[in-house]
């Protein structure tokens, strides 16, 4: 059965009629919603008496039961941390142990930097070797991850879209492989959860990691790790009194407890309370809940895929297969100046990412922000 698109959703965002956004995969325009949600939140802030014991909790347990119910998984599976670099620092450790000589990290070829970082520094204290799968002529990015899994393999890094022009790996593929080999999956999907489905229990990886700020359109700082059952007994990257069991007991925190919360909150960054912060996140959790991720997606591919044919016509070449909310468009070297220009001057956001100019919007897009983009490229080709 074919899914239902989405109505544009422009009054739902702050974004005047002069602008088209096409950035989300960089940095998403918050709700009008989320951004009210906040002011409220930062006005009781600043009266801390009306903030109560509870208010440490409660709120931050919503926003984890709705990340858990998004990606398919359980409340418990879940953590709050503030980067990708935080949760991909939080797999490796768990996951050391897998690692040493003889042993392979697989990850992508121009690989967004956070998650290569950690992995080349597992690699150093370890002795494992970084294996980087590059597509070769022709060859899709799902291609060259199997190919480069083998009986070696320990880890498995990948996106379910890579990060510069939304080229697609197809996880349940590669989930798939990587337990024939007996290799953990480890999936960044900070530019694909909230808008593409994802479900883990069925994809079964190890780690899900995830910023909030993008397709989540939630605020800067907060971010999502879900953490597979045999993981959520590991050690922590800190020790703080708000992931012990029993912290609710302000009374009693004195009473030093070696004992966790429950599930993977032993991972949450100390500060995950964050007061004025959470309101905002949660808003958009539910209105992405309301949406659903599979009408988010048929809706921007009718979108990209409009983009996609107008340009192609243009001569821009836009590399695939892709995901349904991302496209990059590959202009002329000589034109690439003059090309983010003229876009520029017409009030087009887009970002240059590698090689591509990376093109991504969202419910706010409407057919006249389509229209100013591709005569902008029409303009400056």
């Amino acid at each position: 059965m074919t899914t239902r698109p989405l109505p544009v959703a422009r009054d739902l965002f702050d974004i005047p009629d002069e602008v088209a956004y096409f950035n989300a995969a960089s940095l998403s325009p918050t709700l009008r919603a989320g951004s009210a949600a906040m002011r409220a939140a930062l006005e009781v802030r600043a009266q801390p008496w009306r903030i109560g014991s509870a208010d440490w909790f409660t709120a931050a347990e919503r926003r984890r039961a709705l990340f858990g119910q998004l990606i398919g998984g359980d409340a418990d599976g879940v953590a709050l941390i503030p980067a990708t670099s935080y949760g991909m620092a939080t797999a490796a450790a768990a996951l050391a142990g897998r690692a040493g000589p003889g042993r392979t990290i697989v990850v992508l070829a121009e690989e967004y930097p956070s998650g290569i970082y950690t992995w080349r520094a597992l690699a150093r204290r370890t002795g494992a070797e970084i294996v980087t799968a590059g597509r070769k002529p022709g060859q899709a990015w799902t291609g060259a991850v199997l190919d480069a899994i083998d009986d070696r393999t320990a880890i498995v890094s990948v996106p379910n879209v890579h990060w510069t022009d939304g080229t697609l790996v197809e996880l349940d593929r590669v989930a798939e492989r990587a337990r024939e080999a007996g290799a953990a999956l480890v999936v960044d999907a900070s530019q694909s959860a909230g808008v593409m489905p994802l479900d883990v229990a069925t994809l079964r990886p190890g780690f899900v990691v995830t910023v909030g700020y993008k397709w989540l359109l939630g605020p800067f700082g907060l971010a999502y790790l879900w953490v597979a059952p045999e993981h959520r007994d590991g050690e922590p990257l800190e020790h703080n009194w708000i992931v012990r069991e029993n912290a609710d007991d302000f009374a009693a925190l004195v009473d030093y407890r070696d004992t966790f919360a429950p599930g993977a909150r032993r991972f949450d960054v100390g500060a995950r309370t964050e007061f004025e912060l959470t309101p905002g996140a949660i808003t958009a959790l539910e209105q992405i809940a309301e949406w659903e991720p599979a009408r988010i997606a048929a809706t921007l591919e009718l979108v990209t895929g409009e983009i996609e044919a107008r340009v192609r016509a243009l001569g821009c070449e836009v590399p695939g297969p892709r995901g349904p909310h991302m496209l990059g468009l590959r202009v002329p070297g000589e034109s690439r100046e003059r090309v983010l220009a003229e876009l520029a001057s017409a009030g087009v956001h887009v970002g240059a990412r590698g090689a591509v100019l990376r093109v991504s919007p969202h419910l706010h897009t409407t057919p006249a922000d389509v229209d100013r983009l591709v005569e902008a490229l029409a303009r400056a080709l």
